[in-house]
């Protein structure tokens, strides 16, 4: 039942975005809607709704606590400080050269996140997600030493996207309108970024096997 439910609002949201990217004054909106900060709880969400852990809901709220405390808030507040002493202008990090602290500060972050709260014998499916995270956010540190500005954007959608194909694989549920609507999603964030001139296509390329790599490569160990 609530897998059929998932599907319905998720093909009933996949309609209203259909229908909203039609005015294409609309496309940058999904960049700030699905913005790299916002997936870590995209994907704890997900989690909660089709993992098979039958956690109380108190755990599951702190569990909810603790992502959006460690990767939203403090990472929000860490901005603004870096934006006072001008280290960086805008939250989308449009100049390469003003993201290795941000990648640098969200790598440690999630590395506390996932040794001190979403550990592998509580939280193992989560667990490797935000490993893979971590995996991803290293390339394109990494990629910025060869003056490759890999799209976050894509990195994130990319991640979230295969993570929740492994979901459905390792629990054999039949989300495939979730999955056709993440993947529509990640096309109409990427068409967003070519709208606003923040990458080009290779970019968004590398951003999305970027994400998509260290997800599929963690496979192996928790499917």
């Amino acid at each position: 039942m609530l897998t059929i439910f998932s599907n319905n609002f998720i093909l009933l949201f996949t309609i209203f975005v259909f229908k909203f990217i039609t005015l294409k004054k609309s496309l940058p909106f999904f960049s700030y809607l699905f913005h790299p900060i916002f997936i870590p709880l995209l994907g704890t969400g997900f989690y909660i709704l089709f993992s098979d852990n039958y956690y109380v809901k108190e755990q599951y709220f702190l569990l909810l606590f603790q992502v959006v405390i460690i990767t939203f808030f403090l990472p929000f507040a860490f901005f603004y400080l870096l934006r006072t002493f001008g280290k960086v202008d805008t939250i989308m990090l449009s100049d390469a050269s003003q993201r290795k602290i941000p990648l640098l500060m969200q790598i440690a972050l999630t590395f506390i996140l996932i040794s001190k709260s979403v550990t592998v014998d509580r939280f193992p499916e989560l667990f490797f997600f935000f490993l893979g995270g971590i995996g991803s956010t290293m390339i394109a540190f990494a990629l910025l030493f060869a003056k490759i500005k890999a799209s976050i954007h894509m990195i994130a959608m990319s991640a979230l996207s295969f993570f929740v194909i492994g979901m459905s694989i390792h629990y054999e549920l039949n989300i495939i309108y979730t999955i056709a609507a993440l993947f529509l999603t990640t096309g109409i964030v990427a068409t967003s970024r070519l709208a606003m001139k923040a990458h080009s296509i290779e970019e968004l390329l590398i951003g999305y096997v970027s994400g998509m790599l260290p997800q599929v490569v963690l496979w192996v160990i928790w499917l």
